[in-house]
């Protein structure tokens, strides 16, 4: 029962900050980014193949909100739809731009959907004028059936700005 509660908060929590963001976001710089991933993912020891596409909105230069709906090879072919705020880091050189970002995510395999936390960062590396390739680490935990799991990806693939 407490964890159904924890559920709750979290969601009433992440609906206050993104309709917050998206409000402020009417006078802000818009970009959207498009891409997707491939890579390693790894969930309790069993290592598989990740795969999906990315969706990224940056409301200002350094932030972003993200969402990405992956497929995993592992048993029971996991599926997981993150949703995560993303923060860019400034640097000098343009070439490249590392970040980090954290989120919620809900996994869904045999067993029903399972609720979860996600941390990870990266850096995007400049190939094109509105092109990247990401070098992407995520990782957290999977809560669920009375029980919990790890999650660790390793990822890279293509994103694309929108002009």
């Amino acid at each position: 029962m407490q964890f159904i509660t924890l559920r709750k908060i979290l969601l009433l929590v992440t609906l206050i900050i993104c309709s917050s963001i998206i409000a402020n976001a009417q006078s802000l710089n818009k970009q959207y980014v498009i891409g997707g991933r491939f890579g390693l993912s790894i969930m309790d020891g069993n290592s598989g193949l990740q795969l999906g596409p990315t969706l990224e909105y940056f409301y200002n230069n350094n932030m972003a909100i993200s969402s990405d709906l992956n497929i995993n090879t592992q048993t029971g072919t996991p599926v997981e739809w993150n949703a995560s705020i993303n923060y860019m880091l400034d640097v000098t050189d343009q070439r490249y731009r590392p970040y980090f970002d954290g989120g919620m995510s809900l996994w869904f395999w045999t067993g029903g959907p399972y609720f979860a936390l996600r941390f990870g960062g990266g850096v995007d590396f400049k190939i094109a004028p509105n092109m990247y390739i990401p070098a992407d680490a995520q990782f957290g935990p999977i809560f669920g059936g009375g029980s919990s799991s790890f999650y660790f990806a390793l990822t890279s693939g293509i994103r694309y700005v929108l002009p």
